[in-house]
């Protein structure tokens, strides 16, 4: 039980930060109809900045943070309006490969710009552990700071922009906007201004995760942005439109790798190391299989 407990608080952990990241691309795909993949590319240079702005610079953890996230903000919106805005009626899987010649471009960039090398951001946790449960010799569940800090900032963070697409008038006009573009413009609500909006808000919060990636004082390199594609086992799980099934589907991808990650050393270990990586993946392909539409998000009807 002790181990099931840690996980499933490791899980939970882990979970928060692929939610926020199946979130940015919950974002944009409900905008524009994009697939973006060029989210872990935003991701690895949201970090690094993080990193030159902290570490580099000296500047106090969080306004790193915030400067970060505005800088890749920025940098999404003219990915957008050069990249992507152009191709506007071509279809998604043109868009969707360019996409993948973005990410391409931007890790190349990130290479350039951090001269290639491994950095590190500060650690706001300090590496601190609660204990819940002591053991006879040592603690029998800890739970680290930075997987409480990973959950409650994305709780925080889910919950504000959850409120501002509900409550604001220019989160409603994006929510217009991806429910229908034509009478969104017929109402006068500006789409391609909504379009680089959401693009900032989805490349802030890739930056932002990749952030809460590296905060444990891990060395991050830029083949790291790949992590942002195990948010995609997220998305697929909890529907590609729909806000909380990326929520859900981030925490129980997070709960699954972890409980993975504890047991099949033990009991299955013909299944090889690091089976955990592969474990979202099949659980992608089942729910492909079964649920192609995902826990929550809209099912497609056709008229024959």
């Amino acid at each position: 039980m002790n181990t099931v407990i840690t996980a499933v608080i490791s899980g939970l952990g882990s979970g928060a930060v692929y939610a926020i990241i199946a979130v940015s691309f919950v974002i944009i795909y409900r905008a524009t109809g994009v697939l973006n993949f060029a989210q872990p590319g935003l991701l690895i240079l949201g970090t690094f900045a993080t990193s030159v702005l902290a570490v580099d610079a000296g500047l106090p953890f969080w306004v790193a943070v915030v400067l970060a996230m505005s800088l890749v903000a920025l940098l999404a919106m003219a990915v957008e309006r050069v990249a992507i805005r152009p191709m506007i009626g071509r279809g998604m899987f043109p868009t969707a490969l360019v996409t993948v010649g973005i990410f391409i471009v931007l890790l190349i960039l990130a290479f350039r710009l951090f001269a290639a090398r491994a950095r590190t951001v500060n650690d706001p946790w300090q590496l601190s552990q609660i204990c819940l449960r002591q053991g006879e010799f040592a603690c029998a569940i800890p739970v680290y700071h930075f997987t409480v800090g990973r959950i409650l900032v994305a709780a925080v963070v889910l919950a504000a922009l959850g409120w501002w697409l509900t409550r604001s008038r220019t989160g409603l006009a994006m929510r217009a906007t991806s429910m229908d573009q034509e009478a969104a413009m017929a109402q006068g609500i500006n789409v391609g201004r909504m379009f680089s909006l959401s693009w900032a808000l989805g490349g802030a919060l890739a930056a932002l995760a990749g952030v809460m990636l590296a905060s444990t004082g891990a060395v991050v390199q830029a083949n790291d942005a790949l992590f942002a594609l195990v948010a995609l086992p997220a998305l697929i799980l909890g529907g590609v439109d729909s806000f909380r099934g990326a929520v859900v589907g981030g925490l129980v991808i997070g709960v699954i790798t972890a409980l993975t990650a504890a047991y099949q050393p033990i009991h299955a270990t013909w299944l090889g190391p690091n089976f955990e990586n592969v474990v979202p993946y099949l659980v992608m392909i089942l729910v492909l299989l079964i649920r192609p539409y995902g826990l929550f998000g809209t099912r497609e009807v056709q008229r024959v």
